[in-house]
């Protein structure tokens, strides 16, 4: 399987031919995920809805709109982790907005860190984006904690700024800059 190789895990693009591996992926994880994503249809998690949405996803990364990856373990097996880098803005801004689930069983392992170090720096050099925004929920400790350990910075808060689980919820807003110069930021003057 080609891909991003991390110490563990084999990272992908999303492909049509991924669908039902994202299905499971999501249905096995419903309730571990769900505190912290939007209510679903009835019919989302249906096999023909997963058909459609992996073709799109895949067609999104083709226009340059969104890059959406799914993470295995190195044997190839099942979904154990999915990142995605959506909302691209090209021109002045060169931007997108990450979001990144984990498996219930693969938490507090450090692959979500591992999985995102590797495509971060993937994603700056391969689209050319300039910053990654990354935003959390205030109670979620573990997002904020991984992603201050990937050199995410707080740039402030944000009330009632998705409708999470049926509700309107706060975020903490974050971001990461490519710094080609290797951590050293230059201010302009």
């Amino acid at each position: 399987m080609q891909g991003i190789r991390t110490e563990r895990t084999v990272i992908t693009l999303v492909s049509a031919g991924d669908a039902g591996d994202l299905r499971t992926y999501y249905l096995r994880n419903v309730d571990h995920l769900g505190p912290w994503e939007p209510l679903r249809s009835e019919d989302y998690h249906s096999a023909a809805a997963w058909k459609d949405r992996a073709r799109d996803f895949a067609g999104e990364a083709l226009r340059g709109v969104a890059y959406r990856y799914v993470a295995r373990l190195e044997d190839g097996g099942e979904i154990i982790a999915v990142a995605n880098f959506t909302n691209v803005v090209r021109g002045v801004f060169l931007a997108c907005h990450l979001g990144y689930s984990i498996d219930r069983e693969m938490q507090g392992r450090n692959i979500m860190f591992e999985v995102l170090d590797a495509l971060i720096p993937h994603v700056f050099q391969t689209y050319g984006l300039h910053r990654v925004m990354a935003n959390y929920l205030p109670e979620n400790a573990r997002s904020a904690q991984l992603l201050q350990r990937l050199g995410f910075e707080v740039e402030g808060r944000a009330r009632d700024y998705l409708k999470i689980n049926g509700k309107w919820r706060d975020h903490v807003l974050t971001a990461r800059i490519d710094d080609p110069d290797g951590g050293v930021r230059r201010e302009d003057g």
